[in-house]
């Protein structure tokens, strides 16, 4: 018999792992304690709703991949280096998934996000938090780039939206041309975009 922390635990997975590969409308409360092998009353113990289940699988998502990103961002890293290595990761992370799941997920943030964003507010505010932290990351990196001369941007903040915009389109463009390849200029575009390849560092 599973614990109560561990049922939960495996609800948050199940549902941020089907969703992730279909999509939130296409999965049901049915289909995630079928997948989990939790019956229908421990779901509603833990989560009011399917719409629950996602702000809180999103949140735990986040704080299993941000000891990842706080080592990828490290100021100790060269901030040029930090940008690179980000690149690396989304490819390695979508590479992964895409063996996984048999088809390229894309981000899970906006696919989710683009879907419910017009009638969820709970799920929408949840992943622009998310996404605003992930930002966050960038605008640093970006801000120690321009103290050191080795980009062409000049304001931090306007380029880490721009950057993460950037990113995420080629993301979603992965996703539905279900096409790795796609993602493989992703780190010559970013720097790119930065002006990294134009300037002496």
């Amino acid at each position: 018999m599973k614990k109560p922390c561990e049922t939960k635990e495996k609800l948050l997975q199940v549902g941020f792992d089907l969703i992730w590969d279909s999509s939130y409308g296409s999965v049901s409360v049915d289909d995630i304690c079928k997948r989990a092998g939790i019956n229908k009353g421990s779901f509603y113990h833990f989560f009011p709703s399917k719409a629950d289940l996602v702000v809180a699988a999103y949140e735990e998502h986040w704080k299993q991949k941000r000891p990842e990103m706080d080592r990828i961002f490290s100021p100790q890293v060269p901030p040029l280096e930090r940008i690179r290595n980000f690149c690396r990761l989304m490819y390695g992370f979508q590479k992964d998934k895409a063996e996984k799941y048999g088809h390229v997920c894309g981000c899970p943030f906006t696919s989710v996000g683009s879907e419910v964003a017009t009638f969820d507010e709970k799920i929408r505010a949840k992943i622009e938090y998310l996404m605003n932290r992930s930002t966050k990351y960038l605008e640093n990196a970006l801000a120690d780039a321009i103290r050191e001369g080795s980009v062409i941007v000049k304001d931090p903040v306007a380029a880490a939206v721009t950057l993460q915009s950037l990113v995420l389109g080629i993301l979603v463009e992965a996703r539905v041309q279900n096409d790795l390849k796609v993602l493989e200029a992703m780190e010559s575009t970013v720097m790119d975009f930065i002006g990294a390849k134009a300037v002496a560092v």
